[in-house]
């Protein structure tokens, strides 16, 4: 054994245990033993290091992409029955970056087997700008898989949310559009922007019924090419909590378009349109000295002139065969006019001008979409008092005629508008005295009911439709059209208010061959539009409206009969 080293063995416990005498040696094994442990300890805390750096930035992404997702998230918006009518789904966009295509021809010929009906040539262009480009936004799941399958590394995909409205157009003055920018620019997407835009709204409920919507949409369009329309509107309203059923105004368009729509015709008729509606305003120049206590329905006017002279202006009877003696009630069911001026001159202008307020026709409407007409001011003297008693030179919405209606025929009391669901309604208070609505109510009925009346074709056996027409000329700089606005503003049933319903049609025109078929069980039928007049052309549409409604009121809501 040499000298330098010495083996020595302990037999109690086995252990063998080497001395090394020689120093540098020692001293060598020491430092590889530190080096190594070195490397050991530097290698554990990279590999900790890139753990938690990898942690961390799956969880920076993760935290990115949900302030993404929350941004573009926007609460659904429902039907009173849970119908969708605008959703924020995820979608999927195909791109194609023209540096990183592997074979051109190929990859054309399999894109046009996929998207036949692209335009190839302009595809052509955009790739020889070797620019990246969106080459189908919004693809299916099965066109997804198929340009996936294609293995083309030029073929970028990126998954987005984006807004859709499952009944496209039906709803689109209701509902509005958004920009580009996930922020709403018209209707609820508008009003509501910041309300959708919340975590904890999952959806919102709105009072609009899509069966309900969609036939009384169909009539409109129907209607419009019959009479050969500009447009139409429509609006169908509970009377006794102001939810609206269904806000319809003609032409309307697609939102999932996301269209720039700048042509005025476009307009929302039924909240924006501010109009003359004329002889409709009859009903509340009646209810207005109901509620005064100045006249009863059986109040006699003898001696009514066939015309009326109001400063520069002949006040005279659309109809020359008109009594001269007549009763209150009857001057509404004739809708004579010289007979609503004298009603609204035992009124006077104080009275009347207060009654019109109340009932929120003269002022901008409070209501839930932005998209709201102002009517037109005047100033109040003996001949406008003359001329707003009869309906001529005093402007409104369709909403507010709807709204106004209601609160006459529900007993007086107040409502407001709206499209938005609620849990419980509170009612209204009373700002009419409590038997204006009882007699006001039976009129509406016999001007549909007797011969006298203009709308006996809004006569629906089973309904007890009640109602008020208005033909008006459409006002021009200064002057007046022979383009017309014909309206009827109905309630049914009269016996028991539930619904108010206004038809308005935007300069209609006569149809000779239209086939008029009255429902009074009599079988008569006429060929031809005689007059071009609400009780020919508004007065039909909402009877053909209530036909297809009805059965749905009355089964679905048990409120007609």
């Amino acid at each position: 054994m040499s000298s330098k080293n010495r083996f020595t063995v302990y037999e109690n416990n086995d252990e063998f245990k080497y001395e090394n005498k020689n120093k540098n040696i020692h001293i060598k094994f020491n430092r590889i033993a530190f080096i190594f442990f070195i490397f050991f300890i530097i290698s554990l805390i990279y590999s900790i290091h890139l753990t938690h750096l990898g942690s961390r930035n799956s969880s920076d992404i993760n935290n990115y992409q949900n302030k993404i997702y929350n941004k573009l998230k926007r609460a659904d918006i429902v039907d009173r029955n849970g119908n969708f009518l605008a959703k924020t789904v995820s979608s999927i966009d195909i791109g194609i970056n023209p540096i990183e295509i592997i074979e051109q021809k190929k990859l054309l010929l399999n894109l046009g087997y996929i998207f036949p009906n692209k335009d190839y040539q302009k595809v052509q262009s955009q790739l020889n700008k070797n620019k990246f480009f969106w080459f189908e936004k919004k693809i299916s799941d099965e066109n997804y898989e198929k340009i996936m399958m294609l293995g083309d590394k030029s073929i970028k995909p990126e998954e987005k949310l984006t807004r859709v409205y499952p009944q496209k157009n039906l709803f689109s003055h209701i509902i509005g559009q958004i920009d580009d920018d996930n922020n709403g620019i018209s209707g609820l997407e508008k009003s509501l922007d910041d309300k959708l835009k919340r975590k904890n709204k999952d959806i919102i409920k709105l009072t609009v019924d899509k069966d309900i919507q969609f036939l009384i949409r169909e009539e409109l369009i129907k209607y419009n090419q019959i009479f050969s329309a500009k447009g139409s509107a429509a609006i169908l309203m509970n009377v006794n909590n102001g939810e609206i059923l269904s806000l319809v105004s003609i032409p309307d368009f697609n939102p999932n378009l996301r269209a720039n729509i700048t042509d005025l015709n476009y307009i929302n008729r039924a909240t924006k349109g501010v109009y003359e509606l004329g002889s409709v305003f009859k009903t509340f120049t009646l209810a207005a000295a109901f509620h005064e206590g100045v006249i009863n329905p059986e109040t006699e006017f003898k001696g009514l002139e066939k015309k009326l002279k109001c400063g520069k202006n002949i006040i005279s009877e659309y109809d020359e065969k008109i009594p001269s003696d007549l009763t209150a009630e009857q001057i509404l069911i004739r809708s004579g006019n010289v007979g609503s001026v004298r009603i609204g001159q035992s009124l006077g202008i104080k009275a009347y001008k207060e009654f019109m307020d109340d009932l929120d026709l003269i002022d901008p409407i409070n209501f839930d979409i932005e998209e709201i007409g102002i009517p037109i001011p005047f100033n109040w003297g003996k001949c406008k008092l003359a001329t707003t008693s009869y309906g001529h030179g005093i402007t409104t919405t369709i909403l507010q005629l709807a709204n106004a209606y209601s609160i006459i025929v529900n007993g007086g009391y107040k409502i407001r508008p709206t499209l938005v669901k609620k849990n419980t309604y509170i009612q209204g208070k009373r700002i009419l005295n409590n038997n204006v609505s009882e007699k006001i109510n039976p009129i509406l009925r016999k001007i549909v009911t007797t011969k006298e009346g203009t709308a006996s074709l809004a006569n629906v056996a089973g309904y007890e439709v009640g109602g008020k027409t208005g033909t008006a000329q459409k006002s021009t700089l200064g002057g007046y059209s022979k383009n017309k606005i014909n309206t009827f503003a109905s309630i049914f049933p009269t016996s028991k208010p539930k619904y108010s319903l206004v038809v308005m049609l935007d300069e209609p025109k006569t149809n000779s061959e239209y086939i008029y078929n009255y429902r009074d069980g009599s079988g008569i039928k006429y060929k031809g539009t005689p007059f071009n007049t609400a009780g020919w052309t508004s007065v039909e549409v909402v009877g053909q409206i209530i036909e297809k409604i009805g059965p749905i009121l009355a089964t679905k809501y048990n409120e007609i009969n």
